[in-house]
């Protein structure tokens, strides 16, 4: 990820080593067309539930289609079609983000990617602790495709439009923040990677197993396990 310049330019610049960009130190991989629109989501249409079962504990998301439409089909696209199947957690930052969905157990960055989609950072959601955000690369404000992150602080300088635009939050941890933190808490280096070296890689693999729509059982199990109507 790639962050916001000043107090100086000096610690502008710093901060921008640091925000979640898409792609570490390469250039951007050739667009490929747009996928085609999902099929309606079987939750309601404005919340829909994803379970990310990971190696480190299972996550439920709850995606927020009213304020971030695009963001949410982007996800699911990439969801449905199992891409996220597999891939890794590859950047961690202790109170700030686990970032992950675009590189394989071996570190190669996944090509079949589709076209960046329009940044949604105005749409009132913010990045604060838990939420679920598109990563992009610094500078260019529609350039996310399929990488994410989730907050693990409240990042409230990436709601500032500090490269001419924000990260645009698309919903949150609704269950597993537990296995969130113990994401966070992993050991990470300077690795080696087919695109070059990379910083903040876990030294441990953080992988995803499984992506999916949840279930009605599994949304109305998991509401009342919340507490939710």
């Amino acid at each position: 990820m790639n962050l916001p310049l000043s107090l100086g330019a000096a610690f502008l610049a710093g901060l921008l080593s640091f925000a979640p960009s898409a792609r570490a130190q390469e250039k951007p991989a050739q667009e490929a067309p747009k996928p085609a629109p999902t099929q309606p989501a079987t939750n309601s249409e404005s919340t829909v539930y994803v379970i990310m079962k990971t190696t480190h504990g299972d996550v439920a998301l709850e995606l927020n289609r009213e304020k971030a439409p695009l963001s949410v089909e982007n996800f699911l696209s990439y969801t449905d079609k199992k891409f996220y199947d597999g891939t890794v957690f590859h950047r961690v930052i202790p109170n700030f983000m686990v970032q992950g969905g675009g590189f394989t157990e071996d570190m190669n960055q996944k090509k079949d990617t589709a076209k960046g989609i329009k940044n949604e950072w105005q749409n009132g959601l913010k990045n604060s602790k838990g939420t679920l955000a598109m990563a992009r690369l610094g500078g260019q404000a529609d350039s996310a495709t399929c990488q994410f992150f989730i907050n693990v602080n409240d990042n409230t300088f990436l709601d500032q439009p500090r490269d001419g635009a924000g990260y645009a939050v698309f919903g949150k941890v609704a269950d597993g923040m537990d296995i969130v933190d113990k994401m966070k808490a992993v050991k990470t280096a300077t690795r080696t990677t087919p695109q070059g070296p990379m910083q903040d890689v876990p030294t441990e693999v953080i992988k995803i197993k499984e992506m999916r729509r949840m279930t009605p059982e599994e949304v109305t199990a998991l509401k009342a396990k919340l507490g939710k109507k």
